[in-house]
């Protein structure tokens, strides 16, 4: 991969290709179009199939697809991006995860959706935006612990009466429930790292990074 993109940091076979790109991006191509998705902050999760073009991307927050040459990918400027594959290479999957779709279960339901047995799944978490960095109200912790009392470790009270929240230990909770124990990546931070990410939080209007797996 080239100097647009950061590599994914993780033992998947040769033949997954999968990584992050940088803001700097500008002549990066992936090999083909992506079926991008309507990122809504949802749950649903689509299984792309061979040749399947729609004039509108569907609604759902994470794909997965089983056959050579299909690309999953995701947008992010903040949020979550998690990427899965099988240990043989032979399923791959992209997620969108900001806080309500995580909170609303995408990881989980991404895992029981894949036909690759959880433990025979490895999965990279990109560049997010970091606890310190992720202020949130008691609203946002109470969707989490409404669904496992376990992602009360996830948020760190903070001065102002608030929360910081840790998106990374989120995702790792959730995939370990999911029985996913092969996870990798999770130390970036977009909104301290102005020069390679976009960060929503820091900057407003913003672009978008690219976080995308797949199979030549």
């Amino acid at each position: 991969m080239n100097a647009e993109c950061l590599s994914a940091d993780w033992p998947a076979p040769d033949s997954i290709v999968a990584g992050t790109t940088l803001r700097m991006s500008g002549s990066f191509q992936l090999p083909a179009e992506p079926l991008w998705l309507r990122q809504v902050h949802g749950a649903d999760v689509v299984y792309l199939t061979p040749g399947e073009v729609d004039a509108e991307p569907p609604a759902a927050d994470a794909s997965i697809a089983g056959h050579p040459g299909a690309i999953c990918a995701v947008r992010t400027a903040d949020c979550l991006p998690l990427l899965l594959c099988a240990a043989d290479g032979s399923e791959i999957a992209a997620v969108h995860g900001g806080w309500r779709g995580l909170a609303a279960g995408i990881v989980g339901n991404t895992v029981r959706a894949m036909s690759t047995a959880p433990a025979r799944l490895l999965a990279w978490l990109g560049p997010a935006i970091s606890q310190p960095a992720f202020e949130v109200g008691d609203e946002v912790r109470e969707a989490f612990l409404m669904q496992d009392a376990v992602a009360e470790a996830a948020f760190m009270p903070n001065p102002r009466g608030r929360w910081q929240a840790d998106l990374y230990l989120l995702a790792r909770q959730q995939l370990s429930a999911a029985g996913v124990d092969a996870v990798f990546g999770g130390g970036l931070c977009t909104y301290s790292d102005p020069k390679r990410f976009f960060s929503y939080r820091r900057e407003g209007q913003t672009g978008r990074l690219v976080s995308f797996v797949y199979r030549p």
